[in-house]
């Protein structure tokens, strides 16, 4: 079992920035490729994005290429999403993700309980 635990997320302004951060715990953590999710109210989850096992491979939706930056640090087994010039349509919760490089949420086989990000215009 893994479980997941997201912190950072906060209030910020418009054009501002954040970094999340997702440390899971129990197994290898080098063992799972790693991805965040974004919910926004009223919306289906969305991958934000993803980083292989190893660091070698990222994705980004298109949403958020440009401005975000996934990385993880297999000795500190730690993820973290860096988000920059945030747009108050990035408002949402962000969940971090452990299972096989994929952007689907049907792939994912284990969830954190989200950090909600919120950004005033």
């Amino acid at each position: 079992q893994v479980q997941l635990v997201e912190s950072g997320g906060g209030l910020v302004q418009a054009g501002g920035s954040l970094t999340l951060s997702c440390a899971p715990s129990g197994r290898t953590f080098s063992n799972y490729a790693m991805a965040w999710f974004r919910q926004a109210p009223g919306k289906e989850r969305e991958c934000v994005a993803a980083i292989s096992r190893i660091g070698y491979n990222t994705y980004y939706g298109d949403s958020v290429k440009g401005r975000f930056t996934i990385s993880r640090d297999n000795v500190k087994n730690t993820v973290y999403l860096q988000m920059n010039s945030l747009k108050p349509e990035d408002t949402a919760v962000y969940y971090c993700a452990a299972g096989p490089y994929s952007s689907s949420v049907r792939d994912m086989q284990y969830w954190g309980k989200g950090t909600l990000v919120t950004v005033s215009s």
